[in-house]
């Protein structure tokens, strides 16, 4: 089936398949340098279409059937493509489920729009990732060659070539930082799945991002054997079993 493609402000097609179907809404949100034909994107896609829910998935600017080069978007860009679907494609109410630095991005967008989403599950949510990759992943002689020629490229253990890292990405992250906040301005129900086995984005990363949603609001769900993916059976029964629970909520 072909994609909806959706134009943004700067004339790029943003990719995005549509399931109509009983409200809610569950926006899928992926995760860096990841895409709507991932494992999460489609069995969640196949478990709305069972139960006759509407369902959204999409592709930012550089991912997946969209327009663009990767290693020119940045985090504003892709918050701002998660914003042109919600805008352009979703009905009010919306559950975002945002998969690794989807669920910063879900969070971000949560924030700018709380006429549309009404509940969000992260999954090994990675806010503020870019401040990692500068402080903890780059050594002084990747700095170096950052700042000089605007760009590393960074080996990943999920494809053959390296993954190219821009200073401008890391830039745009310096506008949308989240953890250094004392609490979130948050009146929707949260859950938040992280594996404690994760080797890419810490646990840790959710449970402050759960401190500062307030426990009032948000629940932290601790996978003791779960890696980052979480896209075993188990996990995605997991993942969907909270996403209906969260349903059932509203």
């Amino acid at each position: 089936m072909k994609p909806i493609q959706l134009t943004t402000h700067d004339g790029l097609k943003i990719a995005a398949h549509k399931l109509e179907g009983e409200s809610p809404t569950t926006l899928f949100v992926p995760g860096f340098f990841s895409n709507m034909e991932g494992t999460k994107a489609t069995f969640l896609e196949k478990q709305c279409k069972k139960r006759g829910r509407a369902y959204i998935r999409f592709d930012y600017r550089g991912h997946g059937q969209s327009d663009g080069k990767f290693e020119d978007g940045t985090l504003t860009d892709w918050l701002n493509d998660t914003l042109l679907v919600l805008d352009e494609l979703a009905d009010a109410p919306v559950v975002a489920v945002g998969s690794s630095m989807g669920g910063w991005i879900a969070v971000l967008a949560a924030l700018r729009r709380p006429d549309k989403i009404c509940g969000l599950v992260g999954i090994a949510s990675s806010p503020d990732f870019t401040e990692d990759i500068w402080h903890r992943r780059m050594t002084d002689q990747q700095q170096s060659v950052m700042n000089e020629q605007g760009y590393i490229a960074q080996p990943s253990e999920y494809r053959d070539e390296p993954i190219i890292i821009t200073k401008r990405l890391l830039d745009s992250g310096k506008d949308h930082l989240l953890l250094h906040k004392k609490s979130l301005d948050f009146d929707i129900p949260v859950t938040l799945i992280h594996g404690m086995e994760d080797r890419d984005v810490p646990w840790q990363k959710s449970e402050k991002l759960n401190r500062l949603i307030g426990e009032e609001q948000s629940e932290l769900i601790l996978v003791p054997d779960g890696a980052h993916r979480l896209s075993r059976d188990k996990d995605l029964e997991l993942i969907d079993r909270e996403i209906v629970k969260l349903l059932k909520k509203l």
